[in-house]
Protein backbone atom coordinates (compact mmCIF):
# COMPACT_ATOMS: atom_id res chain seq x y z
CA UNK A 1 0.00 0.00 0.00
CA UNK A 2 1.23 2.92 -1.28
CA UNK A 3 1.38 5.77 1.99
CA UNK A 4 4.20 8.17 2.49
CA UNK A 5 5.93 8.70 6.09
CA UNK A 6 4.17 12.00 6.54
CA UNK A 7 0.58 10.28 5.85
CA UNK A 8 1.52 7.46 8.27
CA UNK A 9 2.71 10.19 11.00
CA UNK A 10 -0.77 12.42 10.55
CA UNK A 11 -2.59 8.54 11.01
CA UNK A 12 -0.38 7.89 14.01
CA UNK A 13 -0.98 11.27 15.39
CA UNK A 14 -4.73 11.16 14.98
CA UNK A 15 -5.50 7.86 16.32
CA UNK A 16 -2.97 9.00 19.42
CA UNK A 17 -5.23 12.39 19.76
CA UNK A 18 -8.49 10.63 19.77
CA UNK A 19 -7.03 7.81 22.55
CA UNK A 20 -5.66 10.24 24.72
CA UNK A 21 -8.92 12.62 24.21
CA UNK A 22 -10.99 9.63 25.52
CA UNK A 23 -8.89 8.43 28.31
CA UNK A 24 -8.66 11.68 29.30
CA UNK A 25 -12.47 12.63 29.36
CA UNK A 26 -12.95 9.45 30.93
CA UNK A 27 -11.07 10.43 33.96
CA UNK A 28 -12.77 13.74 33.94
CA UNK A 29 -16.06 12.58 33.92
CA UNK A 30 -15.43 10.75 37.24
CA UNK A 31 -15.08 14.40 39.18
CA UNK A 32 -18.60 15.27 37.75
CA UNK A 33 -17.61 18.50 36.43
CA UNK A 34 -18.56 17.48 33.01
CA UNK A 35 -22.60 18.35 32.29
CA UNK A 36 -24.56 15.18 30.77
CA UNK A 37 -23.55 12.04 28.89
CA UNK A 38 -20.64 11.43 26.73
CA UNK A 39 -19.68 8.11 25.04
CA UNK A 40 -16.31 7.26 24.28
CA UNK A 41 -14.69 6.09 21.48
CA UNK A 42 -11.54 4.51 22.17
CA UNK A 43 -10.37 1.18 20.89
CA UNK A 44 -12.10 2.19 17.45
CA UNK A 45 -9.63 5.08 15.99
CA UNK A 46 -8.35 3.12 13.20
CA UNK A 47 -11.95 2.90 11.74
CA UNK A 48 -12.32 6.98 11.51
CA UNK A 49 -8.83 7.91 10.74
CA UNK A 50 -8.64 4.89 7.99
CA UNK A 51 -12.07 6.74 6.37
CA UNK A 52 -11.17 10.41 6.82
CA UNK A 53 -7.62 10.07 5.82
CA UNK A 54 -9.07 10.10 1.98
CA UNK A 55 -11.37 13.21 2.51
CA UNK A 56 -11.03 17.07 2.42
CA UNK A 57 -12.27 20.00 4.19
CA UNK A 58 -14.82 19.98 1.42
CA UNK A 59 -16.08 16.36 1.83
CA UNK A 60 -18.91 15.78 4.68
CA UNK A 61 -19.18 13.56 7.28
CA UNK A 62 -22.30 12.72 9.88
CA UNK A 63 -21.68 11.02 13.04
CA UNK A 64 -23.08 9.26 15.83
CA UNK A 65 -23.47 9.83 19.40
CA UNK A 66 -20.22 8.21 20.15
CA UNK A 67 -18.53 10.92 17.91
CA UNK A 68 -15.74 12.37 19.23
CA UNK A 69 -13.35 10.03 17.09
CA UNK A 70 -15.28 11.43 13.89
CA UNK A 71 -14.39 14.97 14.74
CA UNK A 72 -10.78 14.53 15.33
CA UNK A 73 -10.30 12.56 12.48
CA UNK A 74 -12.15 15.07 10.14
CA UNK A 75 -10.04 18.12 11.93
CA UNK A 76 -12.10 19.40 14.46
CA UNK A 77 -10.43 21.72 16.69
CA UNK A 78 -9.55 19.63 20.03
CA UNK A 79 -8.96 22.29 22.86
CA UNK A 80 -12.82 23.66 21.06
CA UNK A 81 -14.12 20.31 21.67
CA UNK A 82 -12.84 19.95 24.87
CA UNK A 83 -14.36 22.94 25.92
CA UNK A 84 -17.57 21.86 23.94
CA UNK A 85 -17.39 18.98 26.22
CA UNK A 86 -17.14 20.80 29.49
CA UNK A 87 -20.27 23.05 28.19
CA UNK A 88 -18.13 26.16 28.24
CA UNK A 89 -19.04 29.66 25.34
CA UNK A 90 -15.49 28.69 23.92
CA UNK A 91 -16.61 25.02 22.75
CA UNK A 92 -16.69 24.48 19.05
CA UNK A 93 -20.23 25.04 19.67
CA UNK A 94 -20.30 27.83 22.04
CA UNK A 95 -20.85 24.93 24.94
CA UNK A 96 -24.94 24.37 23.86
CA UNK A 97 -23.95 20.99 22.13
CA UNK A 98 -22.24 18.87 23.91
CA UNK A 99 -20.18 15.67 23.66
CA UNK A 100 -23.67 14.11 21.32
CA UNK A 101 -23.76 17.09 19.04
CA UNK A 102 -20.15 18.27 18.20
CA UNK A 103 -20.23 19.90 14.43
CA UNK A 104 -18.30 21.78 12.70
CA UNK A 105 -20.33 22.50 9.29
CA UNK A 106 -17.25 25.08 7.98
CA UNK A 107 -15.33 21.26 8.27
CA UNK A 108 -17.91 19.14 7.13
CA UNK A 109 -18.69 17.95 10.10
CA UNK A 110 -22.36 17.40 9.87
CA UNK A 111 -22.49 16.65 13.65
CA UNK A 112 -22.38 13.51 16.22
CA UNK A 113 -25.80 12.56 16.16
CA UNK A 114 -27.96 11.41 19.66
CA UNK A 115 -30.68 9.36 17.02
CA UNK A 116 -29.59 6.35 16.60
CA UNK A 117 -29.18 5.53 12.92
CA UNK A 118 -29.95 9.32 12.30
CA UNK A 119 -26.44 9.70 10.50
CA UNK A 120 -27.04 8.55 6.89
CA UNK A 121 -30.40 9.93 5.66
CA UNK A 122 -28.03 13.57 6.45
CA UNK A 123 -25.34 11.78 4.44
CA UNK A 124 -27.90 11.06 1.73
CA UNK A 125 -29.09 14.49 1.37
CA UNK A 126 -25.54 16.01 1.89
CA UNK A 127 -24.64 13.56 -1.12
CA UNK A 128 -27.44 14.63 -3.22
CA UNK A 129 -26.37 18.35 -2.93
CA UNK A 130 -22.85 17.65 -3.71
CA UNK A 131 -24.70 16.00 -6.50
CA UNK A 132 -26.40 18.54 -8.29
CA UNK A 133 -24.05 21.45 -7.40
CA UNK A 134 -20.71 19.78 -9.30
CA UNK A 135 -17.46 18.34 -8.01
CA UNK A 136 -16.27 15.17 -7.29
CA UNK A 137 -17.23 15.63 -3.27
CA UNK A 138 -18.53 13.18 -0.46
CA UNK A 139 -20.46 12.26 1.46
CA UNK A 140 -20.30 9.78 4.50
CA UNK A 141 -22.03 8.59 7.50
CA UNK A 142 -20.86 6.75 10.28
CA UNK A 143 -23.43 4.22 12.21
CA UNK A 144 -22.60 1.36 14.82
CA UNK A 145 -24.81 -1.84 14.64
CA UNK A 146 -27.62 -0.55 16.79
CA UNK A 147 -27.89 2.14 14.08
CA UNK A 148 -27.54 -0.31 11.05
CA UNK A 149 -30.77 -2.07 12.30
CA UNK A 150 -32.88 1.21 12.05
CA UNK A 151 -35.28 1.86 9.00
CA UNK A 152 -33.64 5.05 8.30
CA UNK A 153 -29.87 2.72 7.24
CA UNK A 154 -32.29 0.59 4.95
CA UNK A 155 -34.15 3.57 3.61
CA UNK A 156 -30.94 5.29 3.26
CA UNK A 157 -29.32 2.05 1.35
CA UNK A 158 -32.08 2.11 -0.63
CA UNK A 159 -32.05 5.83 -1.80
CA UNK A 160 -28.62 6.14 -2.50
CA UNK A 161 -28.33 3.41 -5.12
CA UNK A 162 -31.33 5.03 -6.57
CA UNK A 163 -29.78 8.21 -7.21
CA UNK A 164 -26.21 6.75 -7.52
CA UNK A 165 -25.49 9.25 -4.35
CA UNK A 166 -21.84 9.91 -3.62
CA UNK A 167 -22.50 8.54 -0.20
CA UNK A 168 -20.78 6.22 1.90
CA UNK A 169 -22.38 4.38 5.35
CA UNK A 170 -19.53 2.94 7.28
CA UNK A 171 -20.89 0.58 10.05
CA UNK A 172 -18.68 0.88 13.32
CA UNK A 173 -19.78 -2.75 14.45
CA UNK A 174 -18.01 -2.84 17.93
CA UNK A 175 -19.85 -5.78 19.19
CA UNK A 176 -22.67 -4.25 21.03
CA UNK A 177 -26.09 -2.17 20.70
CA UNK A 178 -25.85 -0.54 24.30
CA UNK A 179 -26.03 -3.99 25.84
CA UNK A 180 -27.15 -6.70 23.37
CA UNK A 181 -24.84 -8.43 21.60
CA UNK A 182 -24.59 -8.13 17.24
CA UNK A 183 -25.09 -11.65 17.08
CA UNK A 184 -28.47 -11.54 18.06
CA UNK A 185 -29.33 -8.47 15.81
CA UNK A 186 -28.56 -9.07 12.86
CA UNK A 187 -29.73 -11.67 10.84
CA UNK A 188 -26.61 -12.23 8.56
CA UNK A 189 -23.90 -11.72 10.57
CA UNK A 190 -22.92 -9.09 8.06
CA UNK A 191 -24.00 -5.55 7.07
CA UNK A 192 -22.26 -6.03 4.00
CA UNK A 193 -24.01 -8.86 3.16
CA UNK A 194 -27.15 -6.66 3.89
CA UNK A 195 -25.82 -4.02 1.88
CA UNK A 196 -25.62 -6.26 -1.02
CA UNK A 197 -29.03 -7.09 -1.24
CA UNK A 198 -29.42 -2.80 -2.06
CA UNK A 199 -27.07 -3.52 -5.11
CA UNK A 200 -24.25 -1.39 -3.07
CA UNK A 201 -20.43 -2.49 -3.42
CA UNK A 202 -19.70 -3.90 0.14
CA UNK A 203 -16.83 -5.09 1.87
CA UNK A 204 -16.29 -6.21 5.71
CA UNK A 205 -12.91 -5.46 7.03
CA UNK A 206 -10.72 -5.52 10.78
CA UNK A 207 -11.67 -2.17 12.50
CA UNK A 208 -8.57 -2.51 14.83
CA UNK A 209 -6.28 -2.79 11.52
CA UNK A 210 -5.93 0.74 9.84
CA UNK A 211 -4.75 -0.46 6.86
CA UNK A 212 -7.31 -2.49 6.10
CA UNK A 213 -10.02 0.30 6.39
CA UNK A 214 -7.74 2.51 4.82
CA UNK A 215 -7.56 0.78 1.42
CA UNK A 216 -11.01 -0.26 1.99
CA UNK A 217 -12.57 3.57 2.17
CA UNK A 218 -9.76 4.43 -0.97
CA UNK A 219 -11.94 2.38 -2.89
CA UNK A 220 -15.25 3.27 -1.91
CA UNK A 221 -14.48 7.02 -1.58
CA UNK A 222 -12.46 6.91 -5.34
CA UNK A 223 -15.67 4.98 -6.89
CA UNK A 224 -18.02 7.34 -5.61
CA UNK A 225 -15.91 10.57 -6.40
CA UNK A 226 -15.77 9.27 -9.68
CA UNK A 227 -19.70 8.91 -10.11
CA UNK A 228 -19.47 5.32 -8.99
CA UNK A 229 -22.27 5.84 -6.75
CA UNK A 230 -22.44 4.81 -2.78
CA UNK A 231 -20.70 1.94 -1.11
CA UNK A 232 -20.93 0.54 2.66
CA UNK A 233 -17.66 -0.54 4.51
CA UNK A 234 -18.28 -2.56 7.73
CA UNK A 235 -15.36 -1.71 10.59
CA UNK A 236 -15.90 -5.35 13.16
CA UNK A 237 -14.18 -3.69 16.00
CA UNK A 238 -14.32 -3.24 19.75
CA UNK A 239 -14.86 -0.15 22.09
CA UNK A 240 -12.86 -0.38 25.42
CA UNK A 241 -15.02 1.47 27.44
CA UNK A 242 -19.00 0.97 28.55
CA UNK A 243 -21.60 2.01 26.14
CA UNK A 244 -21.58 5.02 28.33
CA UNK A 245 -19.81 6.13 30.92
CA UNK A 246 -20.84 4.63 34.03
CA UNK A 247 -22.08 1.11 32.27
CA UNK A 248 -20.48 -1.47 34.38
CA UNK A 249 -20.57 -3.37 31.04
CA UNK A 250 -21.48 -7.04 32.94
CA UNK A 251 -23.03 -8.20 29.69
CA UNK A 252 -19.26 -8.60 28.07
CA UNK A 253 -16.87 -11.58 29.13
CA UNK A 254 -14.07 -11.91 31.36
CA UNK A 255 -11.43 -10.15 30.72
CA UNK A 256 -12.71 -9.51 27.17
CA UNK A 257 -11.51 -5.95 26.56
CA UNK A 258 -8.36 -6.77 28.33
CA UNK A 259 -7.74 -9.65 25.72
CA UNK A 260 -8.24 -7.14 22.61
CA UNK A 261 -6.29 -4.34 24.22
CA UNK A 262 -3.10 -6.83 24.76
CA UNK A 263 -3.58 -8.16 21.10
CA UNK A 264 -5.79 -6.27 18.76
CA UNK A 265 -5.00 -2.21 19.45
CA UNK A 266 -4.97 -0.22 16.54
CA UNK A 267 -2.56 2.09 18.03
CA UNK A 268 0.01 -0.60 19.33
CA UNK A 269 -0.22 -2.98 15.74
CA UNK A 270 0.40 0.21 13.58
CA UNK A 271 3.35 1.20 15.56
CA UNK A 272 4.62 -1.82 15.61
CA UNK A 273 4.37 -1.89 11.68
CA UNK A 274 5.68 0.87 10.31
CA UNK A 275 8.53 0.70 12.70
CA UNK A 276 8.98 -2.84 12.18
CA UNK A 277 9.46 -2.10 8.28
CA UNK A 278 11.39 1.22 8.39
CA UNK A 279 9.17 3.34 7.48
CA UNK A 280 9.21 5.35 11.05
CA UNK A 281 11.22 6.00 13.81
CA UNK A 282 10.25 5.05 17.29
CA UNK A 283 11.46 7.75 18.35
CA UNK A 284 9.31 9.79 15.83
CA UNK A 285 5.92 8.39 17.66
CA UNK A 286 7.35 9.19 20.92
CA UNK A 287 7.67 12.70 19.77
CA UNK A 288 4.11 12.70 18.80
CA UNK A 289 3.19 11.03 21.71
CA UNK A 290 4.39 13.98 24.21
CA UNK A 291 3.14 16.56 21.90
CA UNK A 292 -0.34 14.78 21.90
CA UNK A 293 -0.23 14.70 25.73
CA UNK A 294 0.79 18.24 26.17
CA UNK A 295 -2.54 19.33 23.63
CA UNK A 296 -4.61 17.30 26.17
CA UNK A 297 -3.65 18.43 29.43
CA UNK A 298 -3.78 22.08 27.83
CA UNK A 299 -7.23 21.68 26.34
CA UNK A 300 -8.56 20.16 29.79
CA UNK A 301 -6.91 23.34 31.46
CA UNK A 302 -8.56 26.07 29.39
CA UNK A 303 -11.80 24.16 29.55
CA UNK A 304 -11.93 24.01 33.22
CA UNK A 305 -10.97 28.08 33.13
CA UNK A 306 -13.56 29.06 30.61
CA UNK A 307 -17.16 30.79 30.92
CA UNK A 308 -20.22 29.17 30.31
CA UNK A 309 -22.62 30.53 27.78
CA UNK A 310 -25.08 33.37 29.41
CA UNK A 311 -28.45 33.16 30.05
CA UNK A 312 -29.20 35.47 27.60
CA UNK A 313 -27.65 33.05 25.16
CA UNK A 314 -30.09 30.64 25.53
CA UNK A 315 -31.98 31.21 22.36
CA UNK A 316 -29.11 31.64 19.91
CA UNK A 317 -28.03 29.66 17.26
CA UNK A 318 -31.49 27.97 17.68
CA UNK A 319 -33.03 29.18 14.32
CA UNK A 320 -31.62 30.26 11.16
CA UNK A 321 -33.17 32.95 9.74
CA UNK A 322 -33.57 33.24 5.65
Amino acid sequence: MNIDKQDLLRAYRQMKTIRAFEDRVHIEFATGDIPGFVHLYAGEEACAVGVCMHLTRADYIASTHRGHGHCIAKGVDVPGMMAEIYGRKTGVCRGKGGSMHIADLDLGMMGANGIVGGGPPLACGAAMALQRTGGNHVAVAFVGDGGSNQGTTFESMNLAMMWNLPAIIVVEDNGYAEATSSNYTVASGSNADRARGFGLPSESVDGHDFFAVYEAAGKAISRARDGGGPSLIECKVNRYYGHFEGDAQTYRGVDEVKKVRATRDCITNFARQVIDSGQVDSAELETIDDEVMQLIDSSVAAAREADKPAPDQLLTDVYVSY
